[in-house]
């Protein structure tokens, strides 16, 4: 299909629409954590483990992704839209801790198989030259998600109780696939087009350039977890505001998430994407080490963690066009193990910031976490300039 065919902004919005409401599904799980708890009648640590268990889930980003190099992009998408759908249907009619636990292991099986599906559709039908716009507009359902999905969220549970979201997105996942099938043309490879999982992978762990691409996204997914692991603390220690400055940090983070996207759109085409990529890894470098500086006042503080997360979101949103062209032959396996290295990234940056916080390095604090989350982004500047290339 034409660059240029009249239906692909249409798909754009609807891709964007149907990812902002698996990204509400995943997003909205930790603000509501104590009144999930409560309505179920059980503990924190309880739902603690269920959400561990999904990110755990992460890891296996790869193989699920891998899903649209072998059906299809359309085929896995709309699949992986009804199994996200039914998966948080379950709590709808079931509303007990073990359908909670099925349900965000399978939503979270569901956005590792849609993700990937859409970057590889997109990579498929828009030239690398315009790559970043598109990729940065459908990266908007992420933030989206926070600022708009959340929110409603919020609304309904306060008006339906705390189940509620779990069907309204279940109804609208379905929705979903069923746009997505009616607007993406069928591409299901042929079956001597087919490239089986094996194939794929080693096209993906024979390309230098997608093992560094995936080195990057891993070393700057731990920079930036160091980070957001201890943020609430830092703030709650240094200005014994807890709810209402956790509050401000959340809405600053989420206004951060859209416009580092919208940079990506405006920017990284004509950048081009390793530059753009380095520069944000180079601008995220830099904010963290203001950040103990700006934290002398709870503005201040506000304007770092800002800086923070637009810097570190145009460098992530950057590299996602940048690792669609790096094996073209195997583009959903690539990205989806790209956004494994990010959940990677984030496992070990949440092992490793709350002790790095407690002390040793420079006496712990917040700038030991930031001197850290600085050399991170230095070292995945060395690997991105020295071996990956568009």
């Amino acid at each position: 299909m034409s660059r240029r065919s009249p239906s692909l902004p249409l798909q754009l919005l609807v891709f964007t629409a149907a990812r902002m409401i698996i990204n509400s599904g995943y997003r909205m799980v930790y603000p509501f954590l104590p009144v999930i708890a409560r309505g179920l009648g059980v503990g924190l640590p309880d739902l603690a483990l269920a959400v561990t268990a999904r990110s755990s889930l992460g890891l296996a980003s790869p193989f699920l992704g891998s899903f649209a190099d072998g059906v299809g992009r359309r085929r896995a998408m709309v699949l992986g839209l009804l199994l996200f759908g039914g998966s948080l249907l379950i709590v709808g009619v079931w509303p007990t801790l073990p359908a909670l636990f099925v349900s965000l292991i399978l939503s979270a099986a569901a956005k590792m198989i849609v993700d990937p599906a859409v970057g590889a559709y997109l990579g498929d039908r828009v030239p690398y030259s315009r790559r970043g716009l598109a990729m940065a507009l459908s990266e908007v359902s992420w933030s989206g998600a926070f600022l708009l999905g959340v929110p409603l969220a919020g609304w309904l549970i306060a008006r339906a109780g705390w189940n509620s979201p779990f069907v309204l997105l279940a109804l609208l996942g379905m929705g979903s696939a069923v746009l997505v099938g009616r607007t993406v043309p069928s591409d299901a490879p042929q079956a001597h087009e087919q490239s089986p999982l094996r194939e794929s992978f080693r096209l993906a762990l024979r390309s230098r350039a997608a093992l560094a691409g995936l080195a990057v996204g891993l070393l700057i997914s731990i920079s930036n977890e160091l980070v957001n692991i201890v943020f609430g603390a830092w703030l709650e220690g240094g200005f014994g505001l807890q709810v209402a400055a956790l509050g401000a940090a959340s809405a600053v983070i989420g206004v951060a998430e859209l416009s580092g996207e919208g940079l990506v759109a405006g920017l990284s085409d004509r950048l081009g994407k390793r530059r753009a990529v380095a520069l944000g890894v180079v601008a995220n470098a830099a904010v963290c080490l203001a950040l103990q500086p700006l934290g002398g006042s709870l503005p201040g503080a506000l304007v770092g963690l800002f800086l923070f997360y637009i810097t570190f979101e145009f460098a992530l949103v950057s590299l996602i066009p940048l690792m669609s062209e790096l094996v073209p032959a195997a583009r959903a396996t690539t990205l989806a193990a790209s956004s494994g290295s990010h959940s990677a990234g984030r496992a070990l940056g949440a092992l490793a910031g709350p002790v790095l916080f407690a002390g040793g390095l420079l006496g712990g604090g917040l700038m030991a976490n930031a001197v850290a989350a600085a050399a991170l982004d230095g070292l995945a500047l060395i690997v991105l300039l020295a071996w990956v290339h568009e």
